[in-house]
């Protein structure tokens, strides 16, 4: 059941535009603007804002970072200041699971993606920001929107280990996420 928000998105046509500022603390520190499809992938565009504005993303880390690919974040459940970070990227949200929203959007870099495992429906609340353009994720992963700004931040998040990129001793996070018309 689509909630009424995204209804009234729907119905309303195109709309102002919905964007993130999430300000990053660590090794990299700034603040990065992020614009959503709302148009492209409603119902994740709606699943992250819901969470952003819940407080939900507020100190979670950057888990997985690989130099030259890309770096995700958004494991509420374990990645946040109350969560077990050895266990960071295993978690969700305490919302469902989403149905994929897939489109000819490529994944460049500066492409926001959605995280999910092996199930094309298993979308929550991770998500990646591209280091670089991935055109094998093309079709495969629902993309939510891009970095408009701040890039050079996220160039400078700490990288992750081994061939999973792990980020496991001081990771960097997004210290605040706010929602943007």
């Amino acid at each position: 059941m689509r909630s009424l928000a995204v209804l009234a998105v729907l119905a309303a046509g195109p709309a102002a535009a919905t964007g993130l500022e999430v300000n990053i603390a660590g090794e990299a520190q700034g603040t990065v603007v992020i614009d959503l499809f709302e148009d492209v992938a409603p119902n994740h565009v709606e699943q992250i804002t819901t969470l952003a504005e819940e407080g939900a993303y507020d100190g979670v880390v950057f888990h997985r970072v690989i130099d030259g690919f890309m770096a995700q974040t958004g494991d509420v459940q374990h990645g946040g200041p109350e969560g077990n970070l050895a266990r960071a990227g295993t978690g969700g949200s305490n919302r469902p699971d989403l149905a994929a929203e897939f489109s000819d959007r490529p994944f460049e870099r500066g492409t926001v993606g959605m995280a999910r495992s092996s199930s094309p429906d298993s979308a929550n609340s991770q998500f990646f920001i591209m280091f670089a353009p991935a055109s094998h994720l093309n079709g495969q992963y629902t993309v939510v929107g891009e970095v408009t700004s701040g890039m050079e931040i996220i160039d400078q998040i700490k990288r992750g280990n081994g061939p999973n990129g792990a980020v496991t001793i001081s990771p960097d996070r997004m210290a605040e996420v706010r929602v943007t018309p």
